[in-house]
């Protein structure tokens, strides 16, 4: 009986590529445990000691934002709230930050005016903030005020003309404001 040089060929490269496929596929498996891992650990930690003793405003945005991460919007909220009461009133720009992430743990639970009012907080800090205004058009969309989140967008384009985001939703808005026109 012969084999055909070919096929034994093929018959030794499938179980290598099936091998590779694997070894890859547990790369990337294992380095999301890793991560998973070292995320859980720092939200541990985290909640240990602030349950013990008061932290500092980066520890509790941090845990904040682990907490919004895994979508436990109420109890970001607590936190990120501790957060802007520990900054320091000349660190404007991470109290903006933190502004943001609560305005997004609001928007995330549909209470769309005290998002509003946190981006708006976060915007007057720091007035060039493109994610906040991004995050105050949208919130304005869901609100239905549509000529307001038109000029947001707007806003976030003349800070940052490449933004696709203000661009896709400027771009939608104009269409509806004009088919609601006529």
């Amino acid at each position: 009986m012969r084999v055909n040089h070919g096929e034994q060929q093929a018959a030794f490269d499938l179980p290598s590529i099936l091998l590779a496929l694997l070894s890859v596929a547990a790369f990337f498996v294992l380095r999301q445990v890793l991560k998973t891992r070292r995320i859980e650990g720092t939200l541990s930690r985290l909640q240990a000691k602030l349950t013990k003793e008061k932290g500092t405003a980066q520890e509790y945005y941090e845990l904040g934002s682990l907490l919004l991460d895994k979508k436990l919007y109420t109890q970001s909220a607590l936190y990120l709230q501790q957060a802007l009461k520990q900054i320091a009133d000349d660190e404007t720009e991470n109290a903006a930050l933190v502004y943001n992430a609560l305005g997004y743990t609001y928007f995330a639970q549909e209470q769309y005016d005290l998002a509003i009012r946190n981006y708006k907080e976060a915007l007057k800090l720091m007035p060039d903030y493109v994610t906040a205004l991004n995050n105050l058009g949208h919130s304005y969309e869901r609100k239905q005020l549509m000529n307001q989140a038109l000029e947001t967008y707007e806003s976030a384009l003349t800070l940052e003309p490449k933004n696709g985001t203000a661009k896709r939703r400027a771009e939608s808005l104009r269409k509806r404001l004009v088919a609601a026109e006529k």
